[in-house]
């Protein structure tokens, strides 16, 4: 276990990863006992919001945490009577606490997941990288495509839906969606061959597997599938997972209906259990898509010195942190990525954030605590008009003198 946290000795929090460029904030330091390491705190500790770490004797950073106001989080840990256990153990290892001022508690937040992930503390338990991995379910690999779960999307799936939990469960849905839709799950080296390839000597070629004879599979491998038949079967796969036909589990329904009613209850059993299986996916994909609609926006942050931050949300995932577009030039550059994540999603921090869903889920947190910071942000279109506002005045105003 000891490998899975940082055994680093301590230096610096280290770049900002959302403002590549950015000069990080000043970092201020207490050294001490505890007794010692109070006081510190209280002449030191500003009143703001920001993040802090606590290092032990090594200087080894076992500790980081996010504050609306410093001095009152920090001077928190030194009262025994109110701390919690946890609390009381950090106390007793820390002979240094060091800490980062930040305009707002949303920066300040986002800094802190960003810090856990890069330092690992021992005493951090919420933002610590997963021990299991996100992945996709995909519709692909020609020239006869099915569903398959991945890490990583292939170029030439035809379509894919998540990220969500690598899971057995995952692995089962795209088995049943296989066999529902009779589309192969074959190993990719297995030959395909559809009629309408002339084949230059006619051969019988034999059945690779049961599905066939179970009805749960078109058999492209022998030659007797046509590939219209096919296609059709991979579109009615793809349009269940838009949401768009939800007419296999309406089958399900009534095939589990009439199984009880004639009283094979375990077939009505087993249809139950793959019902509930296409209903958590099908959840799990509507939420997705109601994340994606309703947290990819730019959220407008002021900071203390009269400039606002842009930052970009994409599903919730915070990818980059910016000023807001004042002069033409940054308009322009700003309306081109915005393009790029929302209109082309490419983008390289889109991979990446998909491995820390903690983001979506402490952004969505911060906006039902704050409906109304929620009513503050700017769609993508907004926001790209907000650019072309500023490159159009900026012509006219040239143009004018």
């Amino acid at each position: 276990m000891k490998s899975f946290f940082s055994q680093e000795a301590f230096r610096d929090f280290g770049p900002l990863s959302l403002s590549p460029g950015e000069p990080t904030p000043t970092l201020v330091a207490a050294v001490g006992k505890s007794l010692s390491l109070g006081k510190q705190v209280g002449l030191l500790a500003p009143r703001k919001p920001g993040v802090y770490g606590m290092l032990d004797e090594q200087g080894v950073l076992h500790y980081v945490g996010k504050a609306k106001n410093l001095r009152i989080r920090l001077q928190s840990y030194f009262r025994p009577a109110s701390r919690p256990s946890k609390a009381t153990r950090m106390i007793r290892q820390t002979r240094t606490i060091v800490w980062e001022v930040w305009p707002r508690e949303f920066s300040a937040l986002l800094r802190e997941l960003e810090l856990i992930r890069r330092w690992r503390p021992r005493f951090n338990v919420v933002g610590q990288p997963a021990p299991f991995r996100h992945g996709f379910l995909c519709l692909g690999r020609a020239p006869a495509p099915y569903l398959f779960v991945t890490r990583n999307v292939p170029k030439t799936a035809k379509a894919s839906f998540g990220p969500m939990p690598m899971s057995r469960k995952m692995q089962e849905a795209a088995r049943l969606l296989n066999d529902a839709f009779q589309l192969r799950d074959c190993p990719q080296p297995t030959d395909m061959v559809f009629p309408e390839q002339q084949e230059l000597f006619p051969v019988v070629h034999p059945v690779g597997c049961l599905r066939l004879d179970l009805r749960t599979c078109l058999a492209p491998c022998t030659g007797t599938c046509a590939q219209r038949a096919y296609a059709g079967q991979v579109k009615k796969a793809r349009n269940f997972l838009e949401g768009k036909d939800a007419s296999v589990m309406d089958a399900l329904r009534l095939e589990m209906a009439d199984a009880a009613q004639t009283q094979r209850f375990e077939r009505a059993a087993g249809l139950r259990d793959k019902l509930a299986l296409f209903e958590w996916l099908v959840g799990r994909l509507e939420r997705l898509e109601k994340a994606r609609g309703e947290l990819s926006v730019v959220y407008p942050v002021e900071g203390p010195d009269n400039r606002t931050w842009w930052y970009v949300l994409h599903a919730g995932r915070p990818l980059l942190a910016v000023q807001a577009p004042r002069e033409r030039a940054e308009a322009q550059g700003m309306r081109d990525t915005l393009e790029r994540i929302y209109q082309r999603n490419d983008h390289p921090r889109l991979a990446d954030s998909y491995e820390h869903h903690d983001d979506t889920l402490f952004v969505s947190a911060w906006f039902r605590k704050f409906p109304l910071e929620k009513k503050r942000t700017l769609s993508p279109a907004q926001a790209m008009r907000h650019c072309e506002k500023i490159c159009r005045d900026k012509l006219a105003r040239r143009a004018s003198e």
